[in-house]
């Protein structure tokens, strides 16, 4: 089958990529079984015609999603398949090849909010009077592919008051961040472009950008957030199209940038003539602390976009975003957006403008903010008494997300199915990885959860950790004497 693989080279999507995407649906569709397999990279090249660093380049692409594993001395091999699933988090998942949870165990693994929060009753209410109003037959006819009007100027009303409207900005309604992200790169990337972005990453910018064809300059995330000394190193010497980065409670880890180094990274973009996309879907998850002003807010009149979302603090199911940007930028999404679905869902915006407008949203809101706060300090506190001694773990005021870095030679990858055999699951810190990423780092994202469960949960993956870590010296201990004898 491998020198069936067929690629177009007059395609604009770079021949690694193409070989990436056939190995990987292949692998996806079970045509490569788990433990296959892979031919080495020089017999693949020759196989197929193809330069073996554009090989490599695609078997790094695979080994970095978790679709082969490689071993020294025997070559690479095909990783399990993933799980069916459902919900977007989950789609991604499949397409990134995330390992998706069992049900019934306690599970880490998605970034969501929790269900049981859900305002059921002020939901039904709200969407009986949406259902009962005048606008009603609006609402359910072909619309603009700016989005609802009514909930455009809401949200352009708040943005003023926070300031972060400039006199040259509007506002497009999207089916969530998810599609807010696809349409700036459709609009604004073209193929082998460089784009910065964080590393570690959230996989579903990463697989957008892939996708377009981008290349991918990979800052590390600190727990202050982006490392701006070398955000700056890397502007000196690339010439970079856009800025990705999520600046308040960032997905995978949890980490704010402070005020002042956003001072200094609008200054850097500017300098450099970069664009900065901020995706602030978090800010409002702020547990303790005083907010710090978003991006757009310090520079409203400059070359920032923002993506929000409703996601986050009220109903996922209702996909519901928003890019905030200069309205050339804003027209040119919405052109791609007509071509794609005409417009987002106007009854669901009408929805959350109801929810919003009743007082209903600040309430919940509310809800959500106390209960996440308990939820964080029991994460907290569960990962200082439970994980063994060495592990080091961000530590923010807000969000959903724990980044968790285990002591050496612990491998969070290799322990997910134990983990998962004793009832509790995570993500690996390769799933989020632009370069190689550290064997040992996780993401614990606590908000779907109740606190009791954290603390349960996190409690048996510090005994498996801990257990494995002593294993792993006392083998280490042995062999050593073996060889010095």
């Amino acid at each position: 089958m491998w020198s069936q693989l067929q690629l177009t080279p007059e395609s604009a999507i770079p021949l690694y990529r193409q070989l990436f995407e056939r190995i990987r649906d292949r692998i996806l569709l079970g045509e490569l079984p788990d433990g296959a397999r892979i031919p080495a990279t020089r017999e693949l090249a020759g196989l197929i015609g193809l330069n073996r660093t554009t090989v490599s380049a695609a078997y790094e692409l695979l080994e970095r999603q978790g679709l082969i594993r490689g071993h020294v001395g025997r070559g690479s091999f095909v990783e399990r398949p993933a799980r069916a699933a459902t919900g977007s988090e989950s789609q991604i998942a499949v397409q990134t090849q995330i390992p998706v949870t069992p049900s019934g165990i306690i599970s880490f693994a998605t970034s969501r909010p929790a269900s049981e929060l859900f305002p059921m009753e002020e939901c039904r209410r709200t969407i009986a009077e949406v259902a009962t109003g005048a606008d009603l037959i609006r609402i359910l006819q072909l619309g603009s592919p700016l989005g609802y009007e009514p909930l455009r100027e809401y949200l352009r009303e708040q943005m003023r008051v926070a300031g972060s409207l400039g006199p040259a900005d509007d506002l497009l309604m999207t089916s969530g961040c998810q599609q807010a992200q696809d349409l700036l790169i459709r609009t604004l990337v073209q193929p082998g472009e460089l784009v910065m972005v964080e590393d570690p990453l959230y996989p579903g910018l990463r697989e957008v950008l892939q996708r377009a064809g981008a290349r991918l300059a990979g800052v590390p995330v600190t727990a202050a957030g982006l490392d701006l000394d070398e955000a700056g190193r890397v502007l000196q010497r690339e010439r970079i199209k856009l800025i990705f980065v999520t600046p308040t409670f960032q997905n995978p880890t949890g980490a704010t940038l402070p005020q002042a180094a956003r001072v200094d990274l609008i200054r850097l973009a500017a300098q450099h003539g970069a664009v900065i996309v901020e995706n602030d879907v978090y800010s409002a998850l702020r547990y303790e602390g005083e907010p710090v002003p978003s991006i757009k807010q310090m520079a409203a009149g400059g070359e920032v976009i923002q993506l929000g979302s409703f996601s986050k603090i009220a109903f996922p199911g209702l996909r519901v975003g928003w890019i905030l940007a200069p309205r050339p930028v804003i027209e040119s999404c919405a052109a791609s957006k007509q071509w794609m679905d005409l417009h987002s869902d106007h009854l669901s915006q009408a929805v959350l403008l109801q929810f919003a407008q009743s007082g209903r949203l600040e309430a919940h809101t509310r809800r959500v903010v106390a209960a996440g706060a308990e939820k964080l300090a029991t994460a907290l506190s569960a990962c200082a008494d439970y994980l063994p001694e060495g592990t080091e773990f961000t530590r923010p005021s807000g969000g959903m997300n724990l980044w968790v870095n285990l002591p050496n030679p612990l491998d969070a990858s290799a322990m997910l199915r134990h983990a998962e055999e004793q009832g509790v699951s995570y993500l690996p810190g390769r799933y989020f990885a632009i370069g190689r990423g550290e064997p040992g780092s996780l993401r614990l994202s606590f908000a779907g959860l109740e606190a009791s469960r954290i603390r349960e949960g996190i409690s048996i993956l510090g005994a498996l950790f801990t257990q494995e870590l002593r294993r792993e010296r006392q083998g280490g201990y042995a062999r050593q004497a073996t060889a010095i004898v």
